[in-house]
Parts: C-alpha cells; structure tokens; sequence
C-alpha cells in the first residue's frame, strides 16, 4: 500500500436513495416511512422555476416537523446549481433554520472542486454562526462533462478543517445531454450501443471516490416501470463496487435494498475465506485452498469489504 493515507467518510448506509421533489410536501411523510435508507429533498430539477421558494419553505417545515432520524432515515437536501440565484438562498435558509435537523448537502453539476469549496465555505460560515454542534456533510452529482474531467479532483477536495465531502452521485440524464449522446433514455441501456454506454464513465467516477475515500452512488433509472431494466442496472453497478442506487419511485426502493445488499451466500463465502486464511496464517502460510482455488491476502481484502457491508446493514436495520 502507499505510504499517501486517505481517511474514509463517515459511514452512511446509502443502498437505496428516495428522491422527493420539494413541490411536493405530500409525499414527505410516505418517504420518511419507506423503506429507503436514504431520502433527498429536492430543490433543483424536480421543482419547476416558478415553485423554487415555496419548496424550501416546505423543506424547511419538513425537516423540523419530521423526526427523519428517528424513522431510521439519513436525510439529505438537493440544492439548486451554482449557476443560479436560488443556490445561496437555499444554503443560508435551510441550514440556518434547520441544518442541526439535515444530514447533507447534495451539490448538483459540480464542474471542479471549486464549487465543492463555495458551499463548504458558507455552510461553516452557518454552522459556526447558529453554534451547531454537528457538521453537515456535502455529496455531489457529476453529471457533466466538466465534472468528470476533474472528477479526481473533486473526490479529492479536502477541505478547510473539517472534510465534509461524502460522496459522489453519477447523474446519468444530465450526463447525456453534457456528451450530447443520442439518448433520451435516462439509466437504460441503449439498443444502438454495443453494451453499457456510460460504463467508462462510471468507473472514472467508482475509481475516485475509492482512491479519496467516498462512497460511490449511482444515480437515477426513468423507467419506472420496468422493474427488470432497474435490477440489471443496479447489478451491474453493484458488481463495479457501487454501495447505492437512487429511487425515483416508491417501486424502486425495496429493488435497490436487495440488489445493493450482498446475498446471505456471498457474505458466507467471505467469512469462510477469512476462516481459512485465518487458519493458514496461525499453520505459518501466506495462502490458502478453499473449494479447490487459490486464496491469499487479496482474497481477504475483497472478502473483508463484503462482511463489512453486511455489518453496517446489520447495524443500520
């Protein structure tokens, strides 16, 4: 290993990720009652121009009237891009009157680190202000082409102190329109590809958040009607090493839990390999044979990462 050490972000379980349109304060009681491990408040693309002020004042009154973290919940709030005026009203309204309430901040279209510094530098400014005592964590959506050549970059911002930055999202609509790909499809597969068109680009990102510590979100899938079209993206995302998947239907939800929690009998292999290796190393021997293959200290890193994730939802459910 590097001598170079990154510290992990804080531990969050991220498997399944409700997205709530801040519009539409009737559904926040249904999100905060699903079973989703993860709910965003959206102040960006959900909310048409014209609502933007009325959905931060039900965000507001939402994050204060619901008990989010007693129902098990991690809620996050989606803010409008830093191109646009209501960004800062968002940040100074929100935190101010309900940050101790908010878990993290969702940066959409993040293009370089700078934009992560700019609401890192108001959000202390607030914190420090209003004397919270717990600091909210920020995650951003790469989603354009400007965010993914400095992606590495973004995953590594630090920081002034305290290192806010949790995660990335990868948000696939946005992400077309910025590569100008011959798509309308949001998520899916297109029949005119040779594969998975957006698979370099996922693995850019999954490689960045793993060097810098994050965790590594995949983002929405549009159809949600097609229950089949969803469990295979979030397969595929799952193999990569992705930790979660956005829901933007209730139908989605219980979908991502399952595919984005290893299966009983891959976390029973994982343990058997740390058991055996145990044992080769107490017998004074690097490796191992377990059901007739080779195993050795690579196969203990890759079967650690499983039980680890099986333990954190454990202790999160």
């Amino acid at each position: 290993m590097s001598f170079f050490e990154v510290f992990p972000a804080a531990a969050r379980l991220q498997r399944s990720e409700l997205a709530v349109p801040g519009s539409n304060p009737e559904m926040f009681e249904k999100a905060a009652a699903s079973a989703a491990d993860y709910v965003f408040l959206d102040c960006e693309d959900a909310v048409a121009p014209g609502d933007k002020v009325q959905a931060r004042k039900n965000i507001i009154e939402a994050l204060n009237d619901i008990d989010w973290r007693g129902k098990g919940k991690t809620v996050s709030v989606r803010i409008n891009g830093l191109d646009t005026h209501y960004m800062y009203r968002d940040v100074v309204d929100i935190v101010e009157q309900a940050g101790d309430k908010l878990d993290t901040i969702l940066i959409p279209k993040a293009g370089t680190a700078s934009d992560v510094y700019m609401v890192d530098c108001l959000v202390t400014q607030i914190e420090d202000a209003m004397g919270f005592d717990c600091r909210i964590g920020l995650e951003c959506l790469i989603e354009t082409t400007l965010g993914m050549a400095n992606v590495e970059q973004i995953a590594a911002y630090s920081g002034g102190g305290v290192r806010r930055l949790e995660a990335l999202h990868f948000g696939v609509a946005d992400y077309a329109a910025s590569c100008r790909a011959r798509t309308v499809v949001i998520g899916g597969l297109n029949p005119d590809y040779p594969g998975d068109q957006w698979h370099a680009s996922l693995q850019r990102m999954l490689v960045a958040c793993r060097a810098f510590g994050l965790r590594a979100i995949d983002g929405p899938f549009g159809d949600f009607n097609d229950a089949d079209g969803f469990l295979d993206a979030a397969k595929r995302v799952a193999a990569m090493g992705f930790e979660g998947k956005w829901a933007i239907h209730p139908s989605q939800i219980e979908l991502a839990n399952q595919i984005m929690s290893p299966p009983d009998a891959e976390v029973d292999r994982a343990q058997r390999v740390l058991e055996e290796l145990d044992k080769a190393a107490k017998a004074g021997k690097g490796a191992a044979s377990l059901d007739g293959k080779l195993i050795d200290a690579a196969s203990a890193r890759m079967a650690q990462n499983i039980v680890r994730q099986a333990e954190t939802i454990r202790r999160h459910l």
